[in-house]
């Protein structure tokens, strides 16, 4: 008697002697139209086919893990014991013996083993597809994508031969061709209107497969004879379609006949889109790339030499890819012999900033060449970049110099402040007046200019942000690695000082912090060195030198003066000196302001050895009018100025000069107490570098 077990859903049954045990089923074969299981030779090709990458309509195979089933007898092995049947085993008597037989005869009958190698071509075009479109998606220039199109060997239909066709104008042309010999490959070019396949596919936007040549020569009679001397057998044409308008065409030829099956077609068509998509990446690519190298080579040379000065500057762009950015720089000759220099930094890193960019330098080459003062030409460029983009800004610093005498004239908007190197090899920030940046507030701007003399052997510093805080730097430690770069450099070799600033900023050293390093490039680094070159016969200078104008109406650019002068005595032996200079200074500028309507000028100089220099301070203005020694009160809140010279100076005095008159004074370190320092002050504080 033969009992029959229920069990779970999806089981197949398995007899075992006198009891049916529902057993799990084995792996179905995918692909196939019925259900057809598995045996024990095919169980490992299976399992390799179950897993690859399954097809949208194909089910999933059932479970093959083994599953409790209701206990049965176990096989005794002795005759008439029952026969215990697992999934995968063949039985070897009794009646499903025969039915074992008689399946794998019906499977060879219907051919459903020979549908194997269908399934494996099916799974090798999926995997082909992932392949093309991994080589495709890293192809950056037109020419990559036409080298990864030619190795494209498709399984069971590979094309020997292959075109991509573009359009130019009306006209149907050759982009990029393989499989062709050189005296096959004729210069390509006919009208759109062309009764040829690929035109045809170009106006349409439909893809046309032709899989015979009599087929080929029915429907294109007139230009079959451009095609017969190439000796294929099918070919397919397909268009290539970006942002939905038909670019051009993709040519497969074989050189066997192709029937051009749905799995055939949906394989080349997917392989056209992706081609498409990787020709348009490349395009735009090589565009962004064109528009870099013109926007570079417009910047000009990266040294000049001019009458008096020298000049070396460098443009290192984003590691987007992109080759330029939103910051440039400029050397504009000016009448007279005079020199502009100007670096600036649109916002952003795209392409849309490097178009305003451009834009916006041609603007301020423009009104430099009219003639305009400095800060006339950031008034006028930021009305300019006002009208041509509301929602951009740009940090400008704009250099007027006189190559002959040294005279710098300076106007800032929002940009970080310029660094002076001294002869002696000591940098200091030097701050600079300045408004806000282009674009902001177009009606209301003002940049107010400020007036230096670059000293024989001074090198004058002006960059972009991206110099001091790529690599995780604030404005205090991107400062500390520019002056570490910049004070021992040789004053001789400003390309070198410039390669060294570059080496310092995308060197392995130059991150800040633990963990994960920074993109070395995530900002464009835009940077501009100007030294005054000593004239033949003339003493070198050795040590610093700060000149600057407080003017009528300016009170607060005391605070500035009082900065300046603690900068250059930075390293001073002793902070009470320092801080009597910085008070004798305030006294001066403010005695000019409060009793004279003349602009006030200082010079300050520092000279010799550490531990023995002299400081000599020099404010001077257009008045006549000599200081008269008083004797003010306790209540008095002027007349004290000469009082604090007598106490504080080493030595003083006044002296008339062709027109007006100046006030100087004298203090002197003392070597035994001298303590020359390290350097570590960062003479104002970087922080206020931007």
């Amino acid at each position: 008697m033969v009992q029959i077990s229920p069990g779970p859903p999806g089981s197949r049954f398995s007899l075992q002697g006198t009891a049916v045990d529902a057993q799990p089923r084995p792996p179905v074969l995918p692909g196939s139209p019925e259900p057809v299981h598995a045996d024990e030779a095919g169980q490992a090709q299976i399992e390799a086919l179950n897993a690859l990458p399954r097809p949208a309509d194909t089910p999933p195979p059932a479970s093959d893990a083994p599953q409790e089933t209701p206990e049965t007898p176990k096989a005794s092995g002795a005759p008439g014991a029952p026969e215990t049947l697992r999934p995968g085993s063949r039985p070897t008597s009794g009646p499903l013996a025969q039915s074992s037989r008689s399946a794998r005869s019906a499977r060879s009958a219907t051919g459903v083993r020979a549908r194997l190698p269908e399934t494996d071509l099916r799974r090798s075009r999926e995997a082909f597809l992932l392949d093309a479109g991994r080589a495709l998606a890293e192809a950056s220039t037109t020419s990559e994508v036409l080298r990864v199109a030619a190795t494209l060997a498709m399984p069971g239909f590979s094309p020997d031969g292959q075109a991509v066709f573009g359009v130019r104008g009306t006209l149907l042309t050759v982009v990029g061709q393989h499989g062709h010999s050189t005296e096959q490959a004729t210069p390509f070019q006919m009208p759109l209107d062309t009764e040829y396949p690929a035109a045809q596919v170009v106006r349409t936007g439909r893809p046309i497969y032709l899989s015979t040549p009599e087929e080929y020569a029915r429907r294109f009679p007139a230009t079959w004879p451009l095609a017969q001397g190439f000796h294929r057998r099918s070919w397919a044409f397909l268009p290539l379609v970006t942002a939905g308008r038909t670019t051009g065409a993709w040519l497969a030829a074989f050189a066997t006949p192709v029937a051009f099956t749905p799995d055939e077609r949906a394989v080349l068509s997917t392989v056209a889109r992706m081609l498409s998509q990787a020709l348009e990446r490349a395009h735009t690519n090589e565009a962004e790339r064109a528009l870099s190298r013109g926007l570079r080579r417009s910047m000009g040379d990266s040294a000049r030499q001019l009458d008096g000065l020298t000049v070396a500057a460098r443009y290192v762009p984003t590691g987007g890819g992109l080759l330029v950015g939103g910051d440039w720089y400029d050397v504009i000759d000016l009448p007279g012999g005079r020199v502009a220099l100007v670096i600036g930094d649109v916002q952003g890193h795209d392409v849309h900033a490097a178009g305003v960019m451009s834009r916006l330098r041609t603007a301020v080459h423009a009104y430099a060449v009219e003639g305009h003062r400095p800060d006339a030409v950031l008034s006028r460029a930021s009305r300019f970049l006002a009208s041509v983009d509301e929602d951009r800004f740009a940090t400008c610093i704009y250099i007027e110099a006189e190559p002959a005498t040294g005279r710098l004239a300076i106007a800032r908007a929002g940009h970080p402040h310029p660094v002076l190197r001294s002869p002696d090899g000591s940098a200091m920030i030097r701050h600079v007046d300045g408004g806000l940046p282009l674009g902001l507030m177009p009606d209301d701007e003002s940049y107010p200019v400020t007036e230096m003399e670059l000293q024989v052997g001074e090198v004058f510093m002006a960059c972009t942000d991206g110099l001091i805080e790529t690599g995780g730097h604030d404005w205090y430690t991107g400062w500390v690695r520019v002056r570490d770069v910049i004070e021992p450099g040789p004053v001789d070799d400003l390309e070198g000082i410039a390669d060294a600033l570059m080496q310092a900023v995308h060197g392995p050293a130059s991150h800040r912090g633990p963990g994960q390093l920074a993109d070395r490039r995530e900002d464009d680094i835009a940077l501009l060195l100007l030294r005054r070159d000593e004239r033949v016969g003339a003493p070198k200078p050795t040590g610093r030198r700060l000149m600057l104008t407080v003017a009528q109406g300016r009170p607060e650019r005391l605070a500035g003066a009082r900065r300046e002068l603690r900068g250059i005595l930075h390293d001073w032996h002793e902070p009470d000196g320092v801080d009597a200079a910085v008070l004798l200074v305030s006294e001066l500028l403010a005695n000019v302001l409060l009793h004279t309507d003349q602009e006030a000028a200082l010079t300050a100089e520092l000279t010799g050895p550490a531990g023995e220099r002299r400081l000599r301070v020099e404010v001077s203005d257009g008045s006549d009018e000599l200081p008269l020694r008083r004797s003010p009160g306790e209540m008095a809140s002027s007349g004290r100025g000469l009082v604090l010279l007598d106490l504080l100076a080493d030595g003083w005095g006044a002296r008339p000069l062709g027109e007006g008159k100046s006030i100087w004074f004298e203090m002197n370190e003392k070597a035994d107490q001298a303590s020359v320092t390290d350097g570590a002050d960062l003479t104002g504080g970087a922080d206020e570098l931007g």
